[in-house]
Parts: structure tokens; C-alpha cells; sequence
């Protein structure tokens, strides 16, 4: 304790205290430190020990009152929460500094250091330093208690997509943690030919369709089943339902389309591949280079189907390209692509290398094929394709080959690859043994496609040093390291890395 006292106009001799006779300089009360403080305590109302209360499940401190809220040791944040826990007793005094002093991070103990300042007898302002307890008393938060009893949610969106391939449902997960929409999420639980995600609120779950509606091509219903009503004061509680059908159209898939569509597309071929799928579905035409997108309403107004699963890709080589500089379109044709090159190839599986079975087809990857290259492709001359629509037409038009992309080396893709992508923490159910193998296929996609990875968060992967040689590069497409980002990592509320508040 001492005494903050402004400077006298002149120098002053001592004088004698009123209660033990010491001598002191003067001062408004005439009393030593010493006797001051066995006359006034300025801390006195405000409590010396104070609870709060911690939810051990999402690890989130209560402020009161009904308020919970995620603070690392020793923060800010921590700080603001125990200040106003004293701030109600803190009204007669003025607060001059707070800060941690360091305890044991599992000792439920959080000690704080105060100073602060009052104006006691005749109008000396005296400061005092104390220090405050707070102890730790569990207490589990009402999102947690649902949680426990097993009633925890109160709407649940089922996203679904009919396809062997699992690429669309890659691409929205990498969406939905760039705008962080599974925050929100009490549980995530990954099923058969789709996902299901459960809120607390009904509004949580609507900010997901919306979000859906908008990326991807999908359509939606909703439904509601009442849990409980009160008939005293006319409330109901139901739990709501959203079920989200994305379309069953993955990247690389084979389409036929119907007449009608391809004709309102610009006269497309209606033997189509589908390069992407972002908010819509965008396809091209193999023998035109001609590019077209189809929205959700189109789809679901013409729906189409998939001719070929990723599971039924051949490998081909390439005997012979010629590619093809003017290509002129007819009347009422539409737009065509400036990324692609058009070009003819004859190729021969791989598998047949022995015979001198060879294959003619147009492709749009003229400007990657080479002499020699390994390309993936659907063999449609010996496939056996039962579509509504490819059975009406002429025989004649048909290829005989579509190939689809180029193959690279998968091992040497892998050991060069040195970034990641994070994912969804998620309950999964019935999984299949190939979802390696169609995360791989997603990754490189991304390395393939610029404009698919414009939409995800790429992050560099520390752990892995890419292996550089001349020999093992096979020019397969690489992501640069412009377009990575460092990854954050936090430790958790318990012991985390708080703002340095501590003093002395």
C-alpha cells in the first residue's frame, strides 16, 4: 500500500505520524503507511475468491448470463470474462492494472493480480496491490447436455448423390471448410452415397441448404415431425429434415444427353464429357470442342445419366495424333473452348499391345497428347451401355473411344506432391475400400485443373520434402507454391497460447 500525492508547491519538512509518532512526510491524513492500512482497506467488498464456470466437452468458459465462450489461458479474452465477474463489486475503486500470475495449468485455480486506486480521509488517494482467485468449476453447456442425452439436434441435412464416384462430394467439403459452415455442425456423419449433418437450430441447418443451393447443382425438400406440443402455452417443437440430391454427374464421366437439351446447348453432339462440376455442370463436346454448361433446373428438367463409372477407364496408348487446326461449326452453334485443342488419335490398349487392334476417335486433349503417351479413355466399341438415349441413336455416330485424360505415373505423383488438404472431422459409416483411390483421383484433379483449385484452401505440407530429379519428372501438372498457404496451428483452451498478460 502506499500513497499517490500530488507534488507540493515547496518543499515541506517532516512531521509525525498521529497514531505511532513516526516521522513522515505530510500528507492529507497524517498517518503512516503502516497505521493507514490498519485503518482502511480499499479492497475491501470485493470478493478475494470468485467461480467460474468451464465445459470440459467443447471446452468454452460461461458468461453469465447464459453465454458461452472459447478463451485460451492467459488471453485477453480470459481477462474480460474474470473482470466482469468483478465488476459489480469494483464500483467505489479504480482499477489501475490486471494481469495473470502463473498457476498450473490443470490446478482449476486462474490467479489474478489487481491495483487499484481510491480517494480515502481528507483526500488522500491511496493504491493498493491484491490478488484475486478464481477457481474452475466444471459445469456442462446446454449444446453439450443435448449432445449427451442423445437428443441434440433439431434439424439434420442430408446431402445425397447417386454416383460410384465420391469426386463432388471432395470439392464440397473443401468449400464448406473454406467458409467455415461446419462450425455449426453438432455432428457429422459420412453414410452410404452421401452425408448427413445435425444443428441445434433449424436457422444453422437453412444457412446450409442456401450454402448448397448456391455451389453445387442440386435440388431440395424439407419435411418436419413433431416431437412435442404444449397445449398450455401453444408450442410445438418438431425436428426438420432436409434432404439435398446433388446431381448424379461426376468429372470425367461419359454423358448422352437428350436431343431436346443438346439442341438448346448450340447444336451440341450429345455424346458429351463432363470437365468439371462446380455450381453447375460443365460439359464438352469430344468431336467439336464445343463447351456448354447445364444449371440444376436444366437437369432436373432433362435429366441425363452417367454412361460410364471411373471403375471401367482403360488405358490406351497414343499410336498417332494429327491435330486439327480449322474446325468450322455449323449454324447456332455455341461457345468452344480456348483451352482445349482439338485433334485426331489412334490409339491401342494397352492390354492388347500383342494384337494390332487399333482404335480412331477425335479428342479434346491435343494439346497434351504425344506419340507414345499413356491416355485413360472408355472403350464404347466393346461395351455393352444400356441408356435411354444412346439406344436411339444412329449407330453410325457413335465413337468408339472418348478418352478423358492423360495418365501420369500415380507413385512418382505422390512422392512429389508436397501439399495437403484438410479434412472434416466426421463419423464414418460403410466405407469403401476404394476411397484412397478416389481421394488421389480428387487430388489430381486439383493439380490438373486451376480453375477447380481456385475454390479450395491448399496447404503446405511440412512433413513431406518433394524429391526433385530430371529423370522422374514425366511433366505432370504440379501446384506452385504461390498457391499454398502456411497452416495455422492453435493449441487448444486448456493450455493454449494466450496474449502475454503476465506481471510482475
Amino acid at each position: 500500500m502506499e500513497y499517490i500525492q500530488a507534488p507540493a508547491a515547496s518543499s515541506q519538512g517532516n512531521i509525525l505520524c498521529c497514531t505511532c509518532g513516526v516521522p513522515i512526510p505530510p500528507n492529507p491524513a497524517n498517518m503512516c503507511v503502516a497505521c493507514l492500512r490498519t485503518q482502511v482497506d480499499i479492497s475491501e467488498g470485493i470478493p478475494k475468491q470468485v467461480t467460474v464456470h468451464f465445459c470440459k466437452q467443447c471446452e468454452r468458459y460461461l458468461q453469465p448470463p447464459a453465454t458461452w465462450v472459447q478463451c485460451a489461458l492467459e488471453s485477453r479474452e480470459l481477462l474480460a470474462l474474470c473482470l466482469k465477474k468483478l465488476k459489480s463489486s469494483m464500483t467505489k475503486v479504480r482499477l489501475i492494472d490486471a494481469g495473470f500470475l502463473w498457476t498450473e495449468p490443470h490446478s482449476k485455480r486462474i490467479k489474478m493480480k489487481l491495483t487499484i486506486q481510491k480517494e480515502v480521509m481528507n483526500g488522500a488517494i491511496l493504491q493498493q496491490v491484491f490478488v484475486v482467485e478464481f477457481v474452475v468449476q466444471y459445469q456442462m453447456c446446454d449444446d453439450c447436455h443435448r449432445v449427451e442425452a442423445k437428443d441434440f439436434w433439431k434439424a439434420v441435412v442430408q446431402v445425397r448423390q447417386k454416383t460410384v464416384h465420391k469426386k463432388t462430394f471432395y470439392y464440397l467439403e473443401q468449400l464448406i471448410l473454406k467458409h467455415k459452415l461446419h462450425q455449426n455442425a453438432l455432428n457429422i456423419k459420412e453414410i452410404h452415397e452421401g452425408i448427413d449433418f445435425y444443428y441445434g437450430s433449424k436457422q444453422h441447418a437453412q444457412k446450409m441448404v442456401d450454402f448448397l443451393q448456391c455451389t453445387v447443382p442440386c435440388r431440395s425438400k424439407t419435411s418436419q415431425r413433431l416431437i412435442s406440443h404444449d397445449i398450455h402455452s401453444n408450442t410445438y417443437n418438431y425436428k426438420s429434415t432436409f434432404s439435398i440430391e446433388i446431381v448424379p454427374v461426376c468429372k470425367d464421366n461419359v454423358v448422352c444427353l437428350p436431343p431436346r437439351l443438346a439442341q438448346s446447348l448450340g447444336n451440341m453432339g450429345q455424346i458429351c464429357v463432363c470437365i468439371r462440376v462446380t455450381s453447375t455442370i460443365h460439359l464438352i463436346d469430344p468431336r467439336t470442342l464445343q463447351i456448354a454448361e447445364v444449371d440444376g433446373n436444366t437437369y432436373w428438367r432433362n435429366p441425363f445419366n452417367s454412361l460410364c463409372s471411373p471403375r471401367q477407364l482403360e488405358e490406351f496408348i497414343v499410336m498417332d495424333v494429327d491435330v486439327i487446326r480449322d474446325q468450322k461449326l455449323g449454324a447456332g452453334a455455341g461457345m468452344r473452348s480456348n483451352k482445349h485443342t482439338l485433334a485426331e488419335v489412334w490409339v491401342q490398349k494397352t492390354s492388347e499391345m500383342d494384337s494390332s487392334q487399333q482404335y480412331h476417335c477425335r479428342t479434346f486433349l491435343g494439346h497434351l497428347l504425344n506419340i507414345g503417351d499413356l491416355v485413360m479413355g472408355y472403350d464404347f466399341a466393346n461395351s455393352n451401355i444400356n441408356d435411354e438415349y444412346l439406344n436411339k441413336m444412329n449407330p453410325h455416330h457413335l465413337p468408339d473411344v472418348v478418352l478423358i485424360k492423360k495418365s501420369y505415373d500415380r507413385s512418382r505423383r505422390v512422392k512429389r506432391r508436397n501439399w495437403k488438404l484438410q479434412e472434416m472431422a466426421r463419423d464414418r459409416e460403410g466405407m469403401d475400400t476404394d476411397d484412397e483411390r478416389q481421394y488421389q483421383d480428387f487430388l489430381e484433379d486439383l493439380e490438373e485443373d486451376e480453375a477447380l483449385r481456385k475454390n479450395v484452401n491448399i496447404y503446405r505440407d511440412a512433413s513431406k520434402i518433394p524429391v526433385e530429379s530430371d529423370t522422374d519428372d514425366d511433366g505432370a501438372p504440379r501446384i506452385s507454391l504461390m498457391e499454398m498457404m502456411e497452416e495455422l496451428s492453435l493449441t487448444d483452451a486448456t493450455g493454449g497460447e494466450g496474449a502475454d498478460m503476465m506481471t510482475d
